[in-house]
């Protein structure tokens, strides 16, 4: 399954219709989801039933993780099938749509149900629209998904005021996250968390918002135990970040874990859980890494012109195939260094090729060419089998 290719809604219909009683409760979703950092907005892993044939970037595991976690809440709330599922998600989300909000203003194009999805599931993650500034900016995905799963299982049971709800829970979470940075001492990652929380905001502006603790008034009221338990994991998180846990910060924990009306054991499971994630993920979570300049330019754009060319990997196979002395070369280049003047005849015939593909248009920019090495580095993966994985099988489909 590839989730930057069209199609894919389709191809996760396909793949899960073996697995419909994955799971039994919410809380069992929720651990699951917790487990592969989409609860913390740190997309580590997906589902161990969503098999990629690519290594999926975080954007894309957020992808899926984002649209398991709505179908499986849609599933345990409601029996109707996987068309209903989309045009009551679409539904929902339109019924989100507020002044300030561009997630919906720009998918409105498409002739289906699924097209838009796959448009506005893309525009949900993404912080920014803009390619260059995903390139420079190693924070790039919403940490705060989470709550669309929160107010899709509200809206399910009670779409009424939703919008208003929306507000007041996204006003809980940025205010309990923002208290539980204010009860450690800050240091520079610290500062990216808060970053991340602020451009991750959907319905409040952050430079309107009040953190003068008057949230306190609204954390008491009535609200079901799974929101609760996200409050509590995020502060976790929060608090959890720089791998210590010292007097101040362990007493906010366990004071807003009682305002929440959760039992000692569940304030110590949580900051197990997110103690336990930061052992495995620590290494591979975006903010906490503090890579020079050259490096997060290179990685980034690795990962810009590996989606590119698996979006297009069956146009660059029909005009490789095309070019029998090309793809000698770059078969040459995976096991040796190419000869200054089989680099400069490589650079040519591909720059021809990504002049007929458009969106490989970044190629022949100028400096186009210091991509071309990462392109000859993801040459192995063009194999047939992997130009279209979000294909259903047609007995399949028929089904």
């Amino acid at each position: 399954m590839n989730p930057s290719s069209s199609g894919w809604i389709s191809k996760f219909e396909s793949v899960i219709e073996e697995f419909q009683d994955t799971y039994t409760d919410f809380s069992m979703l929720y651990s699951d989801l917790k487990r592969t950092g989409f609860v913390y907005g740190i997309n580590t892993e997906v589902p161990s039933f969503i098999l990629s044939e690519h290594t999926l970037s975080e954007d894309e595991k957020a992808k899926l993780n984002l649209f398991t976690a709505l179908y499986y809440t849609y599933r345990l709330e409601s029996n109707n099938n996987f068309k209903q599922f989309l045009e009551d998600l679409f539904a929902f989300y339109d019924t989100l749509r507020v002044a300030n909000m561009t997630f919906l203003g720009k998918l409105l194009s498409g002739n289906t149900t699924i097209a838009k999805l796959e448009k506005l599931i893309d525009s949900r993650v993404y912080l920014e629209d803009n390619v260059i500034s995903k390139t420079f900016n190693s924070i790039i995905t919403n940490s705060l998904l989470f709550t669309d799963i929160l107010l899709f299982k509200r809206y399910l049971n009670n779409s009424v005021g939703i919008k208003t709800y929306a507000y007041n829970l996204e006003y809980l979470a940025i205010n309990v996250t923002y208290h539980a940075l204010n009860s450690k001492q800050k240091n520079k990652k610290d500062e990216k968390l808060a970053e991340l929380f602020g451009a991750s905001l959907s319905f409040i502006n952050p430079e309107t918002q009040s953190f003068d603790g008057s949230y306190r008034e609204l954390l008491l009221k009535e609200r079901p135990v799974c929101e609760n338990v996200y409050l509590l994991d995020m502060a976790c998180l929060t608090v959890w970040e720089d791998y210590s846990l010292d007097y101040k910060e362990s007493k906010f924990i366990f004071d807003i874990g009682k305002e929440l009306k959760m039992s000692y054991e569940t304030i110590a499971r949580s900051l197990e859980d997110v103690t336990n994630f930061f052992d495995k993920n620590a290494k591979i979570v975006p903010f906490l890494k503090d890579d020079n300049l050259a490096i997060k330019f290179y990685d980034s754009m690795s990962k810009v012109v590996n989606k590119l060319i698996l979006r297009n990997s069956k146009r660059l196979q029909k005009e490789l195939s095309e070019s029998a002395e090309l793809v000698a070369l770059l078969s040459k280049s995976t096991v040796r260094d190419l000869t200054k003047e089989e680099k400069k005849k490589v650079q040519n015939q591909l720059i021809d090729i990504f002049k007929s593909i458009p969106s490989l248009a970044i190629f022949i920019l100028p400096g186009g060419a210091v991509l071309l090495p990462i392109f000859i580095k993801l040459v192995p993966k063009l194999l047939p089998s992997s130009f279209d994985e979000n294909r259903v099988e047609k007995n399949k489909e028929n089904k």
